[in-house]
């Protein structure tokens, strides 16, 4: 079975956050941890919610759409997948002939859980002109049964894209599917599921800390419930919000997605200071997948080459083209 070959779009590094060398002040496991990857020629990828030690490791830290891009184009033989299983499954789905490992095979996502496979193709029959457009948030059997692919982060392009002809069908975040539908207009039936992150936020608890920074600019994830999208100035995907924050006059900007991006917002915005939009129970909000992963995890499935993805040659290769329908429309230019 060929692998992908997807062009990125113009601009877009191999490795855009790796330093040159690594940090002087690495502990002992990390250092092995490289020493592995470089004897294994692998490649670390990290999703931004995972813990500082992880991202400082890897080769790419991002969301969901730049680790599938980069995945789609490696030259490694192995995969260190540092996110949730259905992540790395994408990057199996994608290098069907390279070894891919994750840190903990546990590691899932309740998006993911909230729409089994079989439970969505008896939906899908209940109408022939659905266009199944899936959030990456999915397992590799959902994205078999749909016809793209998207991320928050092209979401919108993606449905702009979609036949004007059909019915379209969103899975499996409801909140992402109705922020889409706000931003393009096109009415969608979406499927009902949430993040169980994003929607631990309320509307009051963000009003609360806005009450307490009034300077400060609120940027949240579109998987957040309405009542915050309100209140934020930006809603968007974790790799907009780094590069919103950049360019942003503001000195304290609030937070409104897991709390694992704060270490890479810290590192790149240092003159900044970043507050974690808190919950009326808490004062962050981490997922309890992506804290799964550890260093000494990350370690020994390198060490050991496991646990590994192992999918079904057929499954994947019919979820491997909405994947590659995603990638292909991302890269393609805007028209005017």
């Amino acid at each position: 079975m060929a692998e992908a070959t997807v062009h990125l779009p113009e601009g877009v590094d191999r490795f855009p956050t790796r330093p040159a060398q690594p940090p002087a002040d690495l502990d002992a496991l990390s250092r092995e941890i490289l020493e592995l990857k470089r004897k294994l020629n692998a490649v670390i990828l990290a999703h931004n919610y995972q813990i500082p030690e992880i991202q400082d490791v890897a080769d790419y830290v991002g969301d969901s759409l730049g680790l599938a891009q980069q995945a789609a184009r490696t030259d490694a033989e192995v995969i260190v997948f540092c996110g949730v299983h259905f992540m790395a499954e994408t990057a199996k789905i994608l290098n069907p002939d390279k070894l891919v490992i994750l840190p903990d095979k546990d590691a899932g996502c309740s998006l993911e859980e909230s729409c089994p496979a079989e439970e969505l193709a008896k939906f899908q029959a209940t109408n022939p002109n659905f266009y199944t457009i899936a959030y990456i948030n999915c397992s590799a059997a959902v994205k078999a049964l749909s016809d793209v692919i998207c991320t928050s982060g092209n979401a919108v392009r993606i449905v702009e894209a979609a036949p004007k002809d059909r019915d379209l069908l969103f899975v499996p975040d409801e909140n992402l599917g109705s922020w889409v539908m706000e931003k393009t207009g096109r009415p969608m039936t979406l499927w009902k599921g949430s993040c169980h992150v994003h929607v631990e936020w309320t509307h009051q608890a963000i009003l609360r800390i806005r009450q307490q920074y009034p300077d400060a600019p609120l940027v949240a994830h579109p998987e957040c419930v309405k009542a915050v999208r309100m209140l934020a100035d930006e809603v968007c995907s974790t790799e907009r919000m780094i590069r919103w924050c950049k360019e942003s006059p503001a000195k304290a900007i609030i937070i409104a997605t897991e709390s694992g991006i704060l270490h890479r917002l810290r590192k790149e915005c240092p003159d900044k200071e970043f507050i974690a939009a808190p919950t009326d129970t808490c004062n962050c909000n981490e997922c309890r997948y992506m804290k799964m992963n550890t260093l000494e995890k990350l370690h020994a499935c390198m060490e050991r080459l496991e646990p590994r993805v192992e999918l079904d040659p057929e499954l994947m290769e019919r979820a491997r083209r909405p994947i590659e329908r995603m990638l292909e429309l991302s890269a393609a230019p805007v028209r005017a």
